[in-house]
């Protein structure tokens, strides 16, 4: 094993190709196996909240953004765990069996198999599967956050000091994978989804959906253990936020006992831990939570971002996937954004901005980062005009506390059809009764959805290629079952005549069909609502929106807070970057389930004003920060701190001396600024010396 400055590392076979480690390719192969898997899963997680749990979209959206927090926030813990107890290597093990186990539960609760006793393609014990799938989604949570922090860092250490060529290319191929596995996993789980499968009844697919998520997984921890004999495993050194937090409440504490008005005040709240913290700690920590002030506007960008896996999907089942060339699945839209993001960085860096710089603006990192916010508030304003012209197509439904009843007299009088109650209300929202002489095929709003109702005074067998329905006793109905868009044959029996009828069933219509008793089918179209007519390629602007605002903010967001963190904070920040994640999704969760708003259109434009605001108050904010250069800071406290006593007592004297030279000097800086001066042959750095006149300048330098 070989000693460092990070601290020891175990002993390990390295091997190399082509001036690589071969121990990160099964980094590599890793990372991608595992977004596969989070990002194939969560393509679907809003559609299965709704059509196999039967969730209300505020509730299914709810769900979905509270998982999404959570994932944001468990990041923290893992980094923790690893740096303070179990090592990277072994957190990486550990978490990612948790997560593969809640795949497999997921994967298992979308089986309606296993409690649809009747088999009628519904499970009759919803709770049980709810419970399965809410355990899944934490121990998803825990294990998909927890490696977050710890993988990248990992492959990072995978290399010798020397290589910095080499870590540059492997943490771009790195990101490149996370984008690949996300990109393929919203393409091909939709599909898997969309599949129907079943043993006793043919459904969609949703454990194929989240079963294959669950292979990948697998995968990648085994792919992961076969590279344990090449790994360089770092110990476990402590974990800075812990000591970052200890410092922090150790001021708060002490300030809070010398509240009384006879101790003198300090510069900064944080300098009330320097009688416990080192003083370069607090100086770090103070450059820190500087950082983390701007943070405080930022989740309301998540906030917008994230809905474009629940809202957004959900509005794309009320629009026509058929584009043309392709018909695309609504969850198949969200593949979009990692194809723009692959687009969009290599754009905005070899273009964009070099063109603005060359332009003479001074496009700075925070005047970015407001651009991306507005842009992102763009996106929803998008989405709202999206949403008025589906609510022009869209049929009118009855709230929750009216019904609809439209009764059908086809030639005869005298008979009473009983609906049996609880069966129709919360599965489909506008009722069809045929009196006598016909069968009635609904199609439900928003899904493929399907059944019969035998309004002839002898049962009735029909079939399809994509469905199979029992006997239909007289004045009865059938099972529902998935139907998917397309032209499809119904082969229709009383056991004495047969007939065949064909119809072309669009996405999203509800069909009513009736068939005399002498077999001659024919469509009674007043009961007839018409399939999805606005395009999903309406969705594209506001994809694009929301993606350039994502590379704009997001990428600029992570460099501003990588060069503004002292050298051993950056972890600290990086948290509270996925902090601010984690609290824009619960942001989400608390409008949905607070303001039910019934226009989904003004929600969205809420959303965007709220957006707005917020980056109003950030671009104030902006204009107030003054850039640090963190290396430069720590420098200044370090030389400090090597000078003898006696050294520190002149230096403080030649500064008195200094400042007393300048007492004419009426204009100051608005920055700080660093002045480097030769003091008894040692590189001392004086700041706080603030000097704009040039004469003034000549002579301070003049008089050192």
């Amino acid at each position: 094993s070989k000693e460092k400055a990070d601290g020891k590392k175990s002993k390990s076979k390295r091997v190399e190709c082509c001036g690589y480690p071969v121990s990160i390719f099964f980094i590599v192969v890793n990372e991608f196996c595992e977004r596969f898997s989070y990002y194939g899963m969560r393509a679907v997680l809003v559609l299965y909240f709704k059509y196999f749990l039967l969730w209300d979209e505020d509730l299914a959206t709810s769900i979905y953004h509270a998982f999404v927090a959570l994932c944001y926030l468990t990041p923290i813990l893992g980094a923790i765990v690893a740096d303070s107890w179990l090592g990277k290597f072994r957190t990486i093990i550990y978490l990612s069996i948790v997560y593969a186990i809640g795949q497999i539960v997921m994967a298992v609760s979308a089986i309606h198999d296993i409690t649809d006793t009747d088999r009628n393609g519904t499970p009759d014990n919803m709770t049980f599967h709810v419970a399965l799938s809410m355990l899944g989604l934490v121990l998803i949570a825990l294990g998909t956050g927890g490696i977050k922090p710890c993988v990248s860092a990992f492959g990072g250490d995978q290399f010798e000091e020397h290589q910095t060529t080499q870590r540059s290319t492997f943490f771009s191929v790195f990101y490149l994978c996370i984008n690949a596995g996300s990109l393929l996993s919203t393409i091909i789980t939709p599909i898997l989804r969309s599949k129907e499968c079943g043993i006793h009844s043919q459904e969609q697919c949703y454990p194929l959906a989240f079963g294959v998520p669950a292979v990948l997984m697998v995968i990648s921890l085994v792919v992961f253990i076969a590279g344990s004999g090449m790994y360089v495993k770092a110990a476990p050194q402590g974990n800075i936020i812990l000591q970052v937090c200890k410092c922090i409440g150790f001021a708060i504490k002490n300030r809070f006992k010398h509240r009384s008005s006879k101790y003198p005040k300090r510069e900064h709240w944080m300098d009330w831990a320097s009688e416990k913290y080192d003083k370069l700690l607090i100086v770090q920590i103070k450059m820190v939570l500087k950082v983390l002030f701007l943070y405080i506007p930022l989740p309301m960008f998540w906030t917008l971002f994230d809905q474009k896996g629940s809202r957004w999907t959900l509005q794309a089942t009320t629009m026509d996937g058929d584009i043309g060339l392709i018909v695309l699945q609504p969850d198949q839209m969200q593949t979009v954004n990692p194809i723009l993001i692959l687009t969009l960085v290599p754009i905005m860096d070899r273009i964009v901005y070099p063109l603005i710089k060359k332009c003479g603006f001074n496009f700075s990192p925070l005047k970015r980062m407001t651009v991306g916010m507005f842009l992102a508030a763009m996106a929803f304003v998008a989405a709202a005009l999206v949403q008025l012209q589906i609510d022009k197509t869209l049929p009118v439904f009855p709230s929750s506390s009216q019904a609809q009843l439209n009764l059908l007299n086809i030639a005869e009088s005298g008979v009473t059809v009983t609906i049996p109650p609880n069966e129709c209300p919360n599965l489909w929202p506008v009722l069809y009764i045929a009196f006598m002489c016909g069968i009635v095929l609904f199609t439900v709003h928003i899904s493929y959805l399907s059944r019969f109702v035998n309004a002839l005074s002898t049962p009735v067998n029909v079939s399809t290629k994509a469905a199979n329905y029992e006997t239909i006793s007289p004045l009865l109905f059938s099972n529902y079952s998935l139907i998917p868009q397309g032209k499809h044959t119904f082969n229709i029996t009383n056991g004495v005549q047969k007939c065949e009828y064909t119809k072309i069933l669009g996405y999203g219509a509800a069909y009513t069909i009736l068939l005399p008793s002498c077999c001659h089918p024919h469509t009674i179209t007043p009961c007839e609502i018409q399939p999805n007519s606005v395009s999903i390629a309406l969705q594209i602007p506001q994809y694009f929106l929301i993606t350039a605002g994502e590379v704009v903010f997001s990428v600029t967001g992570l460099e501003f807070s990588y060069s503004q963190a002292p050298s051993n904070m950056k972890a600290v920040l990086q948290a509270g970057w996925l902090f601010t994640v984690a609290v824009g999704n619960f942001i989400v969760l608390i409008v949905a389930e607070l303001a039910k708003i019934p226009q989904k259109w003004a929600e969205y434009l809420l959303f965007a004003c709220l957006l707005v605001a917020v980056c109003v108050i950030f671009s104030i904010m902006a204009y107030f920060y003054t850039y640090m250069d963190p290396a430069a800071i720590e420098a200044q406290y370090r030389e400090e701190k090597e000078l003898e006593p006696e050294e520190k007592e002149q230096l403080e004297m030649t500064k008195d001396q200094v400042v007393n030279t300048t007492e004419d000097v009426d204009v100051f800086s608005r920055r700080t600024k660093i002045y480097s001066v030769h003091f008894n042959h040692k590189l001392v750095h004086i700041s706080e010396i603030k000097f704009l006149a040039e004469k003034w300048s000549a002579r301070f330098y003049q008089y050192i």
